[in-house]
């Protein structure tokens, strides 16, 4: 049976069946090991209510529906996995790219400044008549190192965040990421404007300190 029902043109999920569906997934990609973890579900809730669109369970979770999704938390907690295997269950219209910072940092030391636009004003579907903008996951935020381009260094992360924020506000562009830096480590890394910007176009959604690392 199928995780999700169509009633008069509205698609209503089933949590369990979603997880499940979540949790093959999770074995294909990753190996039969692949489970969720009871201690995880408080964060599953939180992201399952915002990826299928649900206001009343997202106000449930203190989930904003306009605003993306910034998941903080310890090495191997589980962060990029979840991110990749939640829209398993989403049609593919609702689906996003994961893009690591590290790649986009190497991208900068090849194509220059063009990688700042390409990640930002370039961000858009053009069809007749309509600009649909689109959404990306910026994976491992902080594990990338300034490179520079003929000379010149440029903080790449923030200029894409900042540049996506304006966007976010004049086209309402969305933008997931997930970090293993605190607050702090963002404002030091990236300048208090860029962790100003973060927690107004992200929800910001916290793993506890003592997460285990699923990796081993």
């Amino acid at each position: 049976m199928s995780h999700y029902q169509i009633i008069n043109n509205t698609i209503y999920y089933d949590f369990q069946k979603s997880l499940d569906l979540i949790t093959q997934k999770g074995k294909a990609l990753y190996g039969q090991h692949f489970h969720l973890y009871e201690e995880d579900r408080p964060i599953i809730k939180k992201l399952f209510a915002y990826f299928i669109r649900n206001n009343q369970l997202a106000s449930q979770q203190g989930i904003d529906l306009r605003k993306g999704i910034l998941m903080i938390g310890p090495v191997g907690c589980g962060k990029t996995a979840l991110m990749k295997l939640m829209p398993t269950i989403l049609q593919a219209h609702q689906r996003f790219a994961i893009k690591a910072c590290r790649d986009i940092s190497f991208e900068f030391q090849k194509d220059g400044y063009e990688v700042i636009h390409r990640y930002s004003k370039r961000s858009f579907s053009l069809s007749p008549g309509q600009k649909k903008p689109i959404t990306i996951c910026l994976d491992d935020l902080g594990a990338e190192t300034n490179i520079k381009h003929f000379g010149s260094e440029c903080n790449v992360l923030a200029e894409v965040l900042l540049s996506r924020y304006d966007l976010f506000i004049s086209d309402r562009l969305i933008t997931h990421a997930t970090t293993n830096l605190n607050a702090q480590d963002i404002e030091k890394l990236y300048g208090q404007r860029v962790r100003s910007r973060l927690r107004e176009m992200m929800n910001v959604i916290i793993w506890p300190k003592e997460s285990r690392d699923k990796r081993k």
